[in-house]
């Protein structure tokens, strides 16, 4: 019985390695890649049963080659191993097409259950990001991409607008009729909620949401 075959990512030799090390004993690896545009291209040429790669890659980041993949080579599962945590880049992962979203440090005693999973149909998401506020288990049986798109309250989304249309804190506390500390408050509870850091994030978030234009 053959095994299945795997093509694996990341920009990081060291990485790629230790990856081909603990999966060949379970997995063929038909090959690995160092930047999103060659594992694009490697993928349709060599048509793996699961493609592994990582978020931050050099030419074509990984969700980007992922909806290449997934639009090109629609058997291959996408399986993402990756430090990124933020809610943000897991929804993106899993609207791009993935299966599965492993994070790096947990790579030894996931990685193989995560793949086992996702050539099975099923989903996974590291236990340590899977999002607690259901209060219902983790389901693999549906895809999560809804669990992380970040839930904003109606003042958040007020301000994350007045926010991306360029106005500042003071501005804004005029407008809605709040305080300067109550805006920062909340304008801090936006990026924490979105897993962003800087307003050229938030900017670029409202416009992709069609918060603002």
């Amino acid at each position: 019985m053959s095994r299945p075959r795997l093509l694996l990512g990341d920009d990081h030799h060291i990485l790629l390695e230790g990856m081909r090390r603990l999966l060949e004993r379970d997995y063929e690896i038909a090959g690995t890649g160092g930047d999103g545009r060659e594992l694009v291209e490697m993928a349709v040429r060599l048509n793996p049963d699961a493609v592994v790669l990582d978020i931050g890659m050099p030419l074509l980041n990984g969700i980007e080659a992922a909806r290449q993949i997934r639009d090109l080579v629609p058997n291959a599962k996408i399986v993402f191993l990756t430090q990124q945590s933020a809610r943000t880049y897991v929804q993106e992962a899993f609207r791009s097409g993935a299966s599965a979203y492993v994070l790096k440090h947990a790579a030894a005693s996931e990685l193989l259950d995560a793949l086992g999973q996702a050539l099975q149909g099923k989903y996974y998401v590291s236990p340590l990001i899977q999002p607690p506020e259901s209060g219902r288990p983790f389901n693999p049986k549906m895809n999560p991409r809804d669990l992380f798109g970040g839930q904003l309250t109606a003042r958040q989304r007020e301000v994350l607008q007045l926010v991306a249309e360029g106005k500042s804190a003071k501005e804004i506390a005029m407008i809605i009729g709040i305080s300067i500390k109550t805006v920062e408050f909340h304008k801090a509870s936006i990026m924490d909620e979105l897993g962003l850091r800087t307003t050229a994030e938030l900017t670029r978030y409202a416009i992709e949401q069609g918060i603002c234009t």
